[in-house]
């Protein structure tokens, strides 16, 4: 009966949906190949072809971003980019697109992957690599709004950060988006948080002092 099929479509529904959830949450974006290490228990990352061409054009762009920039700074910066971009995406465990991963993370089902915690990891990883020609910020669009993101800006040493690059790994979930802070193609509206930045860096001092204490 008519009646009957109308009766039990908003049943439907929420099984198609719930399917579509499931579905979402057990599938992979195009991801990179994996390698086990044999000694140790982190995997080998081996990028897929579009990161390595991807990769050597934020090099040149790097490279272009000031005549103090060293060339072997831009490389490492941008190796280590996408290398972090892509083991974070398989760390966190992510799903596509960006809003439903953030469900998951707010609901107890992941437990990291929001837009801070990526530029987080990903700060400190370029952090490590102690640049000396290039400089790292912490950049915020739309903040404390539905919209918020955050990424890493980089710039030459001294540079002011409007002439950066930024660096988010999260709008495509662990396929590393750059581009000029000025012209986001998706119109965030990139500002500096140098408090954001400060804060990073003293919560990773202060558990590196709690962990040494509790060693000795």
């Amino acid at each position: 009966m008519v009646t009957d099929s109308l009766s039990h479509a908003p049943v439907r529904i929420a099984i198609g949906l719930a399917a579509i959830f499931v579905l979402a949450d057990c599938a992979e974006l195009t991801s990179p190949s994996v390698v086990e290490p044999a000694r140790t228990g982190r995997p080998e990352i081996t990028l897929p072809r579009g990161d390595v061409v991807a990769e050597a054009q934020l090099r040149t762009k790097l490279a272009m971003l000031s005549p103090s920039v060293r060339v072997d700074e831009a490389e490492r910066l941008a190796q280590c980019a996408y290398m972090t971009s892509r083991q974070l995406a398989r760390e966190y465990r992510v799903v596509f697109p960006p809003a439903l991963n953030n469900i998951l993370i707010n609901t107890g089902a992941r437990k990291r992957g929001l837009c801070y915690q990526w530029t987080e990891d990903l700060l400190h990883q370029l952090d490590a690599l102690k640049l000396e020609t290039l400089e790292l910020h912490w950049g915020e669009a739309f903040a404390r709004t539905f919209s918020e993101n955050n990424g890493v800006v980089v710039t030459a040493k001294g540079q002011p950060f409007a002439q950066g690059i930024v660096l988010d790994a999260w709008r495509y979930q662990g396929r590393l988006y750059w581009g000029p802070v000025h012209k986001d193609p998706e119109k965030y509206e990139w500002k500096e948080n140098k408090a954001q930045y400060d804060r990073v860096f003293q919560t990773k001092a202060a558990e590196q002092t709690a962990t040494s204490v509790n060693r000795g």
